[in-house]
């Protein structure tokens, strides 16, 4: 998959894409980040991309010759890419959502705005999809489209398989993210790692049983608990299976004797 930036911060992104899964990914030849500077395209020596804001008020806005002709150079790099504006209008990132932009098989131009934002005009003429990633501000639409860029590219073709060949012990598994957190509306449950005991605390004693079916029931029941506990509004959407009505009333159970307990001390 091709992820195209179009933004004033070439550098900030190709920096950002170097690391971690991106960065592995990239160069497994999985996945490829391209970027466009409408400063590129300015024609004046001050090379300048906004100008004052028409009808007044404070700011800057984003002119559209420059970033048009990004846009034109973008879409060259990526023929039939989508073209996501991070906005505050656009719909709120969530992992649908993500699934369905990983899933689309079109490459994604990123268009990352500033100041006041870009001249409408460019939306209109080229955006495909408004994505916003939460109800606050940013000084620039750069972080969002790499949050974004980060959440889709993680569910491309052999992105988690490529990574898990420079993780020891993981060799030659298939990497998932069925049971990542909001896969079908559940938080992921609780993970641990060695030591066993650390701190006066230790590991599930069930993890470490072997017992692979009481360990997905485990491992079930305190995705619900967690949903119940810090996201309840999403059990009205998670996609019930056989079993987990008996796992709810078990965790609930858990929960009352545990709070009963509190009590008494």
């Amino acid at each position: 998959m091709k992820f195209v930036f179009v933004t004033l911060f070439p550098e900030m992104i190709r920096s950002a894409c170097e690391w971690s899964i991106l960065g592995r990914a990239a160069r497994e030849g999985l996945l490829s980040v391209d970027c466009v500077d409408p400063r590129d395209y300015a024609t004046d020596r001050h090379r300048s991309v906004d100008d004052t804001t028409c009808g007044g008020g404070a700011g800057m806005v984003l002119k559209p010759q420059t970033f048009l002709a990004a846009l034109d150079r973008a879409r060259e790099l990526a023929p039939g890419a989508l073209v996501a504006a991070m906005t505050p209008v656009g719909e709120s990132l969530g992992q649908e959502r993500v699934c369905d932009l990983a899933g689309s098989g079109r490459d994604l131009i990123l268009l990352c705005g500033h100041y006041e934002g870009i001249d409408e005009r460019v939306l209109e003429e080229v955006v495909t999809d408004y994505i916003s990633i939460g109800d606050y501000v940013l000084t620039g639409g750069e972080l969002a489209a790499m949050v974004v860029v980060d959440a889709v590219a993680r569910l491309g073709d052999g992105v988690l398989a490529a990574v898990a060949r420079f993780i020891p012990g993981v060799l030659g598994k298939q990497v998932s993210a069925e049971e990542d957190s909001f896969h079908h509306s559940l938080l992921e449950y609780p993970q641990y790692t060695r030591p066993v005991a650390y701190r006066g605390k230790s590991v599930p004693e069930l993890l470490l049983s072997g017992d692979h079916a009481k360990i997905g029931q485990w491992r079930r029941k305190e995705s619900l608990r967690a949903t119940c506990r810090y996201r309840p509004e999403l059990l009205r959407s998670m996609q019930w299976q056989k079993g987990d009505g008996k796992l709810f009333l078990a965790m609930k159970e858990e929960e009352k004797e545990k709070s009963q307990g509190h009590r008494e001390d």
